[in-house]
């Protein structure tokens, strides 16, 4: 099976050793790897800014860079749901809208691809420690991806799965919402941190990098003792 990863910006910027652990984990079972290296960002940022004459050119561009691809697989939900946007981007240009169909039907988050397309739930990982998991906004309402990445976490030996309180509620990172909203951002990534303390894990686990990176860098900020992971590293666990 061959699969294209597309490894997102911040991904491939901040958190490089995320596509080293999706890598390996999909070539352990069975996935020939390439990564395309014309991909750019999604246009997401363009997007939620309102600027869609840019974003289509950004869409284009990665339409034509995973033409051939037989799966596309992405490490972040948020940037997932945004390939979803590509068609609504071209509805008035039928060639490039049903273009970006074709993308959209072979393209997954990370963890979606694991357990609906290589039937996978067990990768034998160990990580004996306290979890709780985030659930990201994109991931969860827009890509409707929400039981793949915790049937992946009960599968983990040793692993002690507590479920996050109010995980429905954003961490406040929206991508230029925290940029924006500076005060309101940080009030509500400070109730994030708030009900992770309150499962007592050691570790925080997320499949967006953007949500971690933001959780992270105001448990860090804060001087907490809580580590941030995302999925892809827990799955690849062998101690």
């Amino acid at each position: 099976m061959k699969v294209s990863l597309y490894i997102t910006c911040l991904a491939d910027v901040f958190y490089p050793k995320v596509g080293e652990h999706v890598v390996e984990i999909l070539e352990r079972n069975g996935c020939e790897v390439d990564v395309p290296q014309q991909q750019t960002c999604c246009g997401q940022p363009a997007y939620n800014s309102g600027y869609h004459k840019e974003t289509r050119d950004v869409a284009k561009h990665t339409i034509r860079t995973f033409e051939k691809a037989d799966y596309v697989v992405i490490p972040s939900g948020s940037c997932g749901a945004m390939l979803h946007e590509y068609p609504h981007l071209f509805k008035d240009e039928l060639e490039w809208k049903q273009k970006a169909e074709k993308l959209v039907e072979k393209t997954y988050e990370f963890t979606q691809f694991i357990v609906d397309v290589l039937k996978v739930e067990d990768l034998g990982a160990v990580f004996p420690k306290k979890v709780t998991y985030h659930t990201s906004c994109h991931m969860t309402r827009l890509l409707g991806v929400k039981d793949t990445p915790i049937k992946l976490l009960n599968n983990v030996k040793g692993l002690e799965y507590t479920p996050l309180p109010n995980k429905e509620t954003c961490c406040g990172f929206g991508g230029t919402f925290s940029v924006k909203m500076v005060p309101i951002s940080e009030q509500m990534v400070n109730e994030k941190i708030e009900h992770i303390e309150e499962t007592d894990a050691e570790v925080l686990v997320g499949a967006d990098c953007g949500c971690l990176m933001n959780i992270g860098g105001r448990i860090n900020r804060s001087g907490k003792q809580i580590q941030v992971m995302h999925i892809a590293e827990v799955l690849n666990s062998r101690s």
